[in-house]
């Protein structure tokens, strides 16, 4: 039935053919809106809200950038607005306190397929907030040829450390719970022998050439980055792959991103143009 959807709106995002310019698009049935200045086009793919907004002037390619949760948490901090106006779109779809659960990755497939449906690259930057960080890397993995590069702000790279508390992180019991009921384990002992993490599943990434950067405050105690970040990168560089990891020493979880996003901004453009 997913698919179907899919499917659907495919054809009808298609249908208005694949040039450079905003009018060569012909969006699926929705809205229309601004975000940060931006036309924002929304509409419904496999039963989640979803958009695309345009920029004022789009790059060869229709390069994207994709942020997978947490859209409008210190968005000026955090890039889009700055791919915007490089001439990248900037997408979401909003699948909920999902943590990146098998569920949660087919409704981001789907939504993967009708925005190059659209005539978007077929590889976007993908942009991981705190627990999106759990949907882009799961995601990622699962499609390592899909993916440009990805962009992780404070990362979960490992959902026993948040929101599962096993290390020294403040951890939060009630998303634990949820975590336990989206991905169908039986009770704590399964999700916490689970292999599935961001962690764990670095090879794919590193085969594709997946280029990564974090952003991290170095006194974060809700998602640390040495059981996280700190632990892609080791990780990911002995597997061959490129990562580069910017600190912002004595800041805590928040506020995500940095004052100037601007070393963020070129890497993924060089990256992904």
């Amino acid at each position: 039935m997913l698919w179907l959807m899919a499917a659907g709106l495919c054809a009808v995002a298609c249908a208005g053919g694949t040039g450079d310019g905003p009018a060569s698009v012909r969006w699926p049935e929705g809205s229309t809106d601004t975000w940060n200045g931006y036309t924002r086009h929304t509409f419904t793919v496999a039963g989640c809200p979803a958009w695309v907004v345009e920029p004022r002037s789009a790059l060869p390619g229709k390069p994207w950038s994709w942020c997978l949760e947490f859209p409008d948490a210190f968005t000026e901090r955090c890039a889009a607005p700055g791919l915007l106006a490089r001439g990248f779109h900037h997408g979401h779809i909003a699948v909920g306190n999902t943590f990146g659960s098998p569920d949660a990755l087919k409704k981001l497939t789907l939504f993967y397929k009708v925005v190059t449906g659209l005539g978007l690259s077929r590889k976007p930057a993908l942009i991981g907030l705190s627990r999106g960080g759990l949907y882009a890397y799961r995601w990622a993995a699962e499609h390592p040829g899909w993916v440009g590069a990805i962009y992780g702000d404070a990362p979960v790279c490992d959902f026993k450390s948040w929101p599962g508390g096993r290390g020294k992180g403040l951890g939060s019991k009630g998303d634990w719970q949820e975590l336990i009921r989206c991905y169908g384990f039986a009770d704590d002992a399964q999700a916490l022998a689970y292999r599935g993490n961001p962690i764990d599943t670095l090879r794919p990434l590193a085969r594709a050439k997946v280029p990564i950067i974090h952003v991290v405050g170095d006194a974060d105690d809700v998602v640390p980055p040495d059981e996280n970040t700190a632990i892609i990168e080791e990780r990911y560089r002995k597997l061959g792959g490129t990562m580069q990891v910017i600190h912002k020493p004595g800041i805590g979880h928040h506020p995500h991103g940095l004052e100037d996003p601007e070393p963020v901004i070129r890497f993924l453009v060089e990256r992904c143009r």
